[in-house]
């Protein structure tokens, strides 16, 4: 069948606090005016998190098009979605944290616009971040559609990227087959390992469209969040190696496989 997609949404850590999160992410699928073929969470093998997922009270909407499946590796945010992909048997995948949402519009322009944009092999939205009280801070992804920032306006290349990093990859759409010819993301890679896989893909030659309505709500900076803790936290990562993780995305992207780097390895006193 064309076109059809499974949600992915990985999930590592989930406390009490988290389930309100989970609930507007459910429900932001939920009423989408076109829903997704498949949603398929993906938890660490033998937690609790699976007990609690599945007693969950999933609408009769989509209840019927919910699964929950454990991995049994590694189960950071890559790895988890990578193992995701791995399972899915739909064309498409898309990624949403259990702590965002998708607009009722989004799954709606992505059939539209993968109808009329055959070559495009990865769907970002315009995402709307916000923090945890929801209050709007700015926009991401959004200036593909400014003049002169690619070559073609909507479409993200190489050299956009390596001018300007910031851009996300949750709410994105990606074709299952173009995701594992680059290889998927890089779990070695940290703090920038969707620049990293953004690069990789538009230096394969990957086409890259940003759906141009607001597509995505990403909660920014929640306490018990990664990057929180990368930026945030007790033991944030430093300037010096936030630049090296930075310059590190751009080096690896050369590369199809995770080589398992690390910043201690390349510490020299």
């Amino acid at each position: 069948m064309t076109n059809t997609i499974t949600t992915i949404i990985p999930i590592h850590k989930f406390g009490e606090d988290d389930k309100d999160y989970f609930a507007k992410a459910i429900a932001s699928i939920r009423e989408q005016k076109k829903l997704p073929t498949k949603v398929m969470i993906v938890v660490p093998k033998g937690s609790e998190v699976k007990e609690t997922l599945e007693s969950y009270k999933y609408d009769d909407k989509i209840k019927e098009i919910v699964s929950i499946v454990e991995n049994d590796g590694e189960t950071d945010f890559c790895s988890q979605i990578n193992f995701g992909v791995s399972k899915i048997e739909t064309e498409w995948f898309s990624i949403l944290e259990f702590d965002d949402e998708y607009s009722k519009i989004m799954f709606d322009n992505f059939y539209k616009y993968a109808t009329h944009y055959d070559e495009v092999e990865a769907f970002l939205p315009i995402v709307l971040d916000a923090n945890v009280e929801g209050k709007f801070l700015h926009f991401s992804n959004e200036p593909v559609w400014a003049k002169d920032f690619s070559d073609k306006l909507g479409f993200l290349d190489n050299d956009a990227l390596l001018n300007y990093p910031q851009f996300q990859i949750s709410g994105g759409i990606y074709k299952k087959e173009s995701f594992e010819t680059v290889g998927g993301l890089k779990p070695s890679i940290k703090l920038q390992f969707a620049y990293e896989f953004l690069l990789r893909m538009t230096y394969y030659d990957k086409k890259i469209m940003t759906i141009p309505k607001v597509g995505y709500k990403k909660t920014n900076m929640r306490p018990s969040a990664l990057f929180y803790s990368y930026y945030m936290g007790d033991n944030k990562i430093r300037p010096d190696e936030a630049k090296w993780w930075f310059n590190q995305a751009k080096k690896e992207c050369y590369f199809k496989q995770d080589r398992g780097l690390t910043y201690e390895d390349e510490i020299i006193e």
